[in-house]
């Protein structure tokens, strides 16, 4: 478990070091992939708030990059409720998993 949140830290220490350098930030990059259209950090919108993807699947390890990438990509339905979520087929495999990686980090503290 602490690995795990170490890895997720490291995650987002990278991502945060990549726009100090002029890269791009996991909210910059999922504002250029249009997720910000459906989703918000902490509201919802169309789809479910990341954070609360993040919480639904916080602790999971690598696994859950994957399978949330393969979301980000593929599309799903059922999982948050009636509106389907279409297939993000613009976004590149490793930036799917970018933006997982990055969603993942916004779990809430567990107190």
């Amino acid at each position: 478990m602490h690995l795990i949140r170490s890895l997720l830290a490291v995650a987002a220490g990278l991502l945060a070091a990549g726009a100090a350098q002029g890269q791009t930030t996991g909210l910059d990059l999922a504002k250029s992939k249009a997720c910000m259209a459906c989703h918000q950090v902490d509201v919802k919108r169309v789809g479910p708030p990341l954070s609360s993807v993040a919480e639904r699947y916080a602790g999971q390890g690598d696994v859950m990059v994957d399978y949330l990438a393969g979301k980000i990509r593929g599309g799903g339905r059922g999982a948050w409720g009636a509106v389907p979520m279409p297939a993000q087929t613009h976004v590149s495999p490793e930036d799917a998993r970018l933006l997982a990686e990055w969603i993942l980090t916004l779990a809430p503290a567990k107190k």
